[in-house]
């Protein structure tokens, strides 16, 4: 059926758009594709090297909770050289750090939390390390160091035991007054906290005469 006019005229527009654009279009459409493909392709690889991490953190785990500590140490070798930007990773540096707390190396311990507070991709996980790392400056006697990190930002989570940290280390120091207020800061912060931790404040409150 032949074409009327003016559609013929739409057919010739379509051509003479198709003869200066098609080129490009078929480009972008061929980029958007390899791009898709190259998306799903690096989603896969990061859920693979997860699942590769999440093994070497059960190992770790595990090796702790037996007290080896050269399986422990391999396995965390493992993590923080392979698998660096895994929380799996940083989970695994916290584990080595408290074995290595509880064996009172705390040379090790404090490198192992000071990995998580460079590398760890975590905000969260790094506030944690951040505050473990103070209460190992604060057995080592450390305590401005302490106290400093104790003063750091942090997510509002952890108010209440960034603020119990300070009181803890103002009471080392002998600062009574500061580490009462400090402690009182704490049990306001302290909603979202278990009801041990809350009586914990408490007790440290009333030794210091309320």
């Amino acid at each position: 059926m032949p074409l009327d006019l003016e559609e013929q005229e739409h057919v010739d527009e379509l051509k003479a758009w198709w003869s200066r654009y098609g080129t490009l279009v078929v480009s972008l459409a061929a980029a958007v594709a390899i791009g898709a493909t190259g998306w799903v392709l690096w989603r896969n690889y990061q859920a693979g090297e997860a699942a590769k991490a999440s093994a070497v953190y059960d190992s770790l785990a595990k090796a702790a909770q037996a007290g080896d500590a050269k399986a422990l140490r391999d396995s965390g070798g493992t993590l923080a050289e392979s698998y660096p930007r895994t929380v799996y990773a940083s989970m695994g540096a916290l584990v080595s750090a408290r074995f290595y707390f509880d064996r009172n190396d705390l040379k090790s311990a404090k490198a192992q939390l000071q990995w998580v507070i460079e590398r760890s991709p975590s905000e969260d996980l790094r506030d944690l390390a951040r505050l473990r790392l103070g209460a190992v400056l604060l057995d080592e006697k450390a305590y401005d160091e302490a106290l400093k990190i104790a003063d750091a930002g942090h997510a509002a989570a952890y108010d209440a035991q960034y603020a119990a940290l300070k009181g803890d280390v103002l009471v080392a120091k002998g600062q009574a007054a500061e580490a009462k207020a400090a402690y009182k800061l704490a049990l306001e912060k302290s909603g979202k906290e278990g009801a041990a931790f809350r009586e914990s404040l408490r007790m440290r409150l009333e030794a210091l005469g309320g």
